[in-house]
């Protein structure tokens, strides 16, 4: 038996709130008031339910996916699996890898499904489905540390970039990563995609063997965790500004096969204090000021005091 879900508008009266279990989705509807009320009552619909979906091949969802891997049955559930599929010959990866991107593109799906809408989004603790309409917008904040959020960068996304998920990795906060990034934020075609790949990047960013990193098995954190006893990051020591350069190049790398493969659009990779971003004009790459991801230009509005926002947050229109 679940709980019952908690389905509430925040204090603006705007974002609608919905949670279950370790689910925390803050949704948003832009558009005529009849097509807003309508995308909110169908994501409480298809919320309702959801999580036990997920449960019932939660074995299945932990394993780790091979070219003889069997298929999982529920639609949210065969997202998260063929998301993952790209990366499973190269790496040890999971559905999990893609569990909050899937989830926030099903709701948005059942949302712009129920009428016609200007703008929408469904942020799933920082991993974020997009909706945009001809000629719309969205301001997206890149945050580092869930706990204390600092923005470093901002990505402008329009309705012709190709971009309708945004996600991000790092070691802190309640994911785990091999890799010694804050965060590693990646925008994508769907937000189940810009999940795994983060994840993928986030654990390229690494510094192998580097004695002030520490590194403990996952299953000693979590239990049930899907990654076993495969060592996850868990404190970064002092490190040489050549040897943060190091480690992002590394996620850089990664990052530009994904992009050549069109996996991904771009990324921004953050790590003690330096953000260098891979973004998607060929032009600007590796820049810290590129077409789609810049440098803060503002404080974050008090939107994102919820520290499951993990990295990633629509930011007001100007």
């Amino acid at each position: 038996m679940f709980e019952k879900p908690s389905i509430r508008f925040l204090p603006d009266g705007k974002r609608l709130l919905l949670q279950q279990g370790p689910i925390d989705l803050v949704i948003q509807a832009m558009g005529e008031p009849e097509a807003v009320q309508a995308a909110y009552r169908a994501a409480a619909e298809r919320f309702d339910g959801l999580l036990a979906e997920l449960c019932g091949e939660l074995a299945l969802l932990r394993s780790r996916v091979t070219a003889g891997s069997p298929l999982p049955e529920g639609i949210v559930a065969h997202r998260m699996h063929a998301a993952v599929v790209p990366f499973a010959a190269e790496c040890f990866i999971t559905p999990m890898a893609a569990v909050a991107g899937s989830v926030a593109e099903e709701i948005l799906g059942a949302m712009t499904g129920a009428g016609p809408l200007q703008r929408a989004f469904a942020n799933n603790g920082g991993d974020i489905a997009l909706h945009l309409a001809d000629g719309e917008l969205f301001r997206i904040g890149l945050v580092d540390l869930p706990e204390q959020p600092n923005l470093f960068g901002t990505a402008t996304i329009s309705a012709t970039d190709g971009i309708r998920g945004v996600a991000t990795s790092g070691y802190p906060g309640r994911s785990f990563s091999r890799g010694i990034a804050e965060a590693v934020t990646v925008l994508a075609p769907t937000a189940a995609m810009a999940d795994a790949a983060a994840t993928v990047i986030a654990n390229a960013v690494d510094l192998p063997d580097h004695p002030a990193i520490l590194r403990v098995p996952a299953g000693t954190l979590q239990s049930d965790s899907d990654l076993g006893d495969i060592p996850v990051t868990r404190h970064v020591g002092r490190l040489t500004d050549g040897e943060i350069g190091e480690a992002i190049a590394s996620g850089l790398r990664e990052a530009e096969k994904l992009r050549e493969r069109g996996l991904i659009v771009a990324t921004a990779i953050h790590v003690k204090g330096t953000t260098r971003t891979l973004a998607h004009n060929h032009e600007h790459d590796a820049e810290e000021n590129g077409p789609c991801l810049r440098s803060p230009s503002a404080s974050l509005p008090s939107s994102s005091r919820r520290s499951s926002m993990r990295a990633a947050l629509p930011l007001p229109r100007r």
